[in-house]
C-alpha cells in the first residue's frame, strides 16, 4: 500500500523587489515536484500583498510554462485586502503537512512570513524568524560573523538621517566603495563608487529599498560561493565551493549580471586547493551554527590574492531556479534538483526547532534518495 502524498504548500511572489526572481524559483520548484509523493498547494502574493491560492496546479511541463501559468491562471482579486485574503488562506495551510516559502528579500526572506506560519503553528522549509531577519540584515549578519572569529569587510552603517561618511572614515575606506541597502538581496539597490561626489546619488538609490544603508570598502580578489545544507538526521553538509565570474561589461555581480547576462560564468567545482576549500567550509558551518540556522544557506565569500577570506553576505532561501548558484553547485556533488528538494521537506518534517545547532559530517555527493528526500550515503570529495 502506497503512503500518503504530503500536502505542500508552495508561497511564492510577495511585496519585494525579487517579486519576479521569488516566481521563476517557484516555477523551478512546482515542475520539478514528485506529484506522486506530494499534493500542491500553490500560492501566489501579489505585489499589493493579497494572497490567492488555487486546489492544484495542473501539469506543467516546463518553466516557462509555469511561469505563464502564474501570470494568467489564478482569479482576479480585485477588491481583495491583504488582510482579508491572508486570514482566508492561513485556513487551507492550517491543513497542509508543510509550507515551501519560495520567497526572496523584505516580507518573505527576513522572518515576516515565518513569523506568521510559527503563530499559527503551521511547520515551514527553511529557516526561522530569527535566523531570517538577521541574516537579511547585513550589519548584523556581519557583527555575529566577526564575533565568530569571521573577516569581514571595512564599513559603516548610515541610519535614517545620515547622509554622509565621516572624513576618517574616507580615509579608512578608501575608493572605491559599494554602497547598498542593509536589507535587500540580489544586489538590488547596490552601486559601486569611485569618487566621494557619486555618494549622495548612490544613497538615494539604495534607500528605495531601504532606509539603513551600508558602505563597504571593495574587497579586491575572487567571489566564492558555499551552500550548507540540513539533512533529515540534523547532520550537516557543505557543497563544492562555486567562483562567480562576472563578464567585464559590469563592474560588480550586480542585478543584471546575475540574471540577465548569459556571458556570467559559475564555476563549480571552483579551482582551489584541498586547504582553502575546507576553510571556506568551516567558515560557511559555523556561521549557519551562529545565526541559528536550519535547512539550508548560502554563504558568499571574497578570496583575497593572500588567501584572506572575507565574508561577504549570507542567503536564508538564495535563488532556487534549477540553474541557480546554491542548486548549482548542489548538482557539482551528484544531488540532483529533485533531490534537493525532497531532502529540504524530508528535514523540515522532522519537526525539529529551528534553533537546533546541528552537528557537520562530511558531505555526501551521490545524490540518489535514501528513502523519503534522503541523500545516499556515499561519501564526496568535498569533505571538511
Amino acid at each position: 500500500m502506497s503512503e500518503p502524498r504530503i500536502r505542500l504548500a508552495v508561497l511564492f511572489g510577495g511585496r519585494s523587489g525579487e517579486h519576479e526572481v521569488s516566481c521563476e524559483s517557484a516555477a523551478s520548484i512546482l515542475v520539478s515536484l514528485d506529484r506522486e509523493r506530494y499534493d500542491v498547494l500553490p500560492v501566489r502574493i501579489g505585489r499589493d500583498g493579497v494572497w490567492a491560492s488555487l486546489p492544484a496546479v495542473p501539469d506543467l511541463r516546463s518553466v516557462e510554462e509555469a511561469l505563464r501559468w502564474q501570470r494568467t491562471g489564478f482569479p482576479g482579486t480585485g477588491g481583495t485586502t491583504p488582510a482579508g485574503s491572508l486570514l482566508a488562506t492561513m485556513r487551507e495551510l492550517g491543513a497542509c503537512d508543510l509550507v515551501f516559502p519560495a520567497l526572496h528579500g523584505p516580507y518573505g526572506e527576513d522572518g515576516a512570513v515565518q513569523s506568521m506560519l510559527d503563530g499559527f503553528g503551521i511547520p515551514y522549509v527553511g529557516n526561522g524568524v530569527a535566523a531570517s531577519a538577521l541574516s537579511l540584515d547585513k550589519e548584523y549578519t556581519k557583527k555575529i560573523a566577526a564575533f565568530a572569529g569571521l573577516a569581514v569587510a571595512e564599513g559603516v552603517v548610515l541610519r535614517a538621517g545620515q547622509d554622509d561618511v565621516r572624513p576618517e572614515d574616507r580615509d579608512r575606506l578608501g575608493l572605491p566603495v559599494f554602497v547598498k541597502p542593509a536589507r535587500e538581496g540580489s544586489s538590488l539597490g547596490v552601486s559601486k563608487v569611485q569618487d566621494w561626489a557619486e555618494l549622495p546619488e548612490a544613497l538615494d538609490r539604495a534607500r528605495q529599498s531601504d532606509g539603513k544603508v551600508l558602505v563597504e570598502a571593495a574587497v579586491p580578489g575572487r567571489e566564492i560561493d558555499i551552500g550548507v545544507l540540513e539533512r533529515p538526521d540534523g547532520d550537516l553538509e557543505v557543497s563544492p565551493p562555486m567562483e562567480i565570474l562576472p563578464s567585464t561589461e559590469h563592474a560588480f555581480f550586480d542585478y543584471q549580471a546575475k540574471y540577465a547576462d548569459a556571458a556570467t560564468v559559475f564555476d563549480v567545482p571552483a579551482g582551489l586547493d584541498p586547504a582553502t576549500t575546507r576553510a571556506l567550509g568551516r567558515d560557511a558551518l559555523r556561521l549557519f551554527r551562529e545565526l541559528g540556522c536550519s535547512g539550508l544557506l548560502r554563504v558568499d565569500f571574497f578570496l583575497r590574492p593572500d588567501g584572506t577570506r572575507i565574508l561577504n553576505e549570507v542567503n536564508t532561501f538564495p535563488g532556487f531556479t534549477s540553474v541557480s548558484q546554491y542548486p548549482r553547485m548542489w548538482q557539482a556533488a551528484g544531488v540532483g534538483y529533485s533531490v534537493l528538494l525532497d531532502t529540504l521537506i524530508a528535514t523540515a518534517l522532522t519537526g525539529r526547532p529551528p534553533h537546533r545547532h546541528p552537528r557537520a559530517r562530511r558531505p555526501s555527493g551521490a545524490g540518489q534518495p535514501a528513502g523519503a528526500g534522503g541523500l545516499s550515503s556515499q561519501r564526496s570529495r568535498w569533505a571538511l
